[in-house]
């Protein structure tokens, strides 16, 4: 088959702007990012949607960049972390995460970001996880329904507990509440 046969155009909506590309079908949307648009945001990591360092949201629902044929992709609402941020105003994750120190090489940061997201949309529709107590109340977005919803974003340099700190202020700032013990703690935490 020529190598003409084997691409395809396609409308992608990152990061809230449309974009025609033409791309070959063995193309991922990790790669379609990084080296045709120019958003090296996400990470290839492991490059077998393991670690997380990928993590997108496609059409609000976060998934591996790494395993998504582009080509699959077509007419969907792509989201990465360079489009979290509204302008110049970052989003309250990305606050949460300097304010919290919630990484180190900050490598996987930009999967944590999205998939945090996805998270705080996950739990505001109500999905349960299997750390949920009770599927059919709304969800608490406790420490350990943080851990198990990110657990398919690894860090390397072990900075989860201060990432779980991050979402849990986040998931209170779009309750609209102060996560109890939140700035207290962190002023006692910063020397």
């Amino acid at each position: 088959m020529p190598a003409t046969e084997q691409r395809s155009e396609l409308v992608l909506h990152l990061n809230g702007s449309a974009h025609t590309l033409t791309v070959d079908h063995r193309t991922t949307v990790l790669d379609l990012l990084r080296e045709q648009v120019g958003l090296t945001g996400a990470k290839k990591g492991c490059d077998h949607g393991q670690c997380g360092a990928c993590t997108v949201l496609v059409d609000g629902r976060r998934a591996n960049s790494c395993l998504l044929l582009a080509v699959a992709q077509d007419g969907r609402r792509i989201t990465t972390v360079e489009g979290l941020a509204d302008g110049e105003r970052l989003h309250p994750l990305q606050e949460a995460f300097l304010e919290r120190d919630a990484f180190q090489c900050g490598y996987c940061t930009p999967g944590q970001l999205c998939s945090a997201a996805g998270v705080l949309a996950e739990a505001a529709d109500g999905f349960p996880s299997h750390a949920t107590a009770d599927p059919a109340a709304p969800v608490a977005l406790t420490a350990e329904e943080i851990r198990e919803r990110m657990s398919g974003n690894l860090c390397r340099c072990g900075a989860y507990p201060r990432i779980v700190e991050a979402v849990a202020d986040a998931a209170a700032h779009q309750a609209g509440t102060a996560r109890p013990g939140g700035d207290a703690e962190h002023q006692e935490a910063t020397p």
